[in-house]
């Protein structure tokens, strides 16, 4: 039995109950934000509301079935992931193990940007520690190598050289300091 502040339901099944109240705000604040835009553009005119309503529905197509996926990965990773992996090797208590992987990971981790976000709370509910999550969402965010041919197409191999070389050591450094403040934080 793994413990990811899962709490057992009545038809047996473990189901995770950490950052729901969390979720319920920020689905709140969303919906007034989307309200408030949805009649604003209405009062613009038909024209206006009608473009609107085109492209988010082309955008929620196109998002969509990828989101869903990443969620979906994440709950099985939640499931899979043995909790003794994540104290020894993903806790603060790691330290630069912890650390290293992270970098490494973020690196070499196939989805980036919004659709890494279940899988990172699935991570930090199960104990990761703060300066793991840093450095990985770091290394994500500026090695993925997903992103590599991509950069290559737009700005050529030169220019997307010095940016990989020059963000190499930012997401050890992103984690260091997150490190160094949960200590000086666990110190008062």
């Amino acid at each position: 039995m793994l413990n990811f502040s899962m709490k057992m339901s009545a038809d047996g099944l473990y189901k995770n109950t950490k950052g729901y109240s969390k979720m319920k705000m920020t689905i709140l604040f969303l919906l007034i934000l989307l309200i408030t835009i949805v009649l604003y553009t209405w009062f613009q005119g038909p024209v206006l509301f009608a473009q609107a309503w085109s492209n988010s529905t082309t955008q929620l197509l196109h998002f969509a079935p990828v989101l869903v996926i990443a969620v979906l990965l994440a709950g099985f990773t939640q499931t899979l992931i043995p909790q003794e992996f994540v104290n020894n090797w993903l806790s603060d208590a790691s330290g630069w193990r912890g650390i290293v992987l992270a970098w490494v990971a973020g690196i070499f981790t196939p989805i980036a940007g919004v659709f890494a976000m279940p899988l990172v709370a699935v991570l930090y509910q199960a104990g990761a520690g703060l300066a793991v999550i840093m450095t990985f969402l770091t290394s994500l965010a500026t090695l993925s190598i997903m992103k590599i041919p991509i950069e290559v197409g737009f700005y050529g191999w030169k220019l997307t050289a010095i940016r990989f070389g020059v963000s190499m050591f930012l997401p050890l450094i992103a984690g260091a300091l997150t490190h160094a403040l949960v200590q000086l934080v666990q110190i008062k």
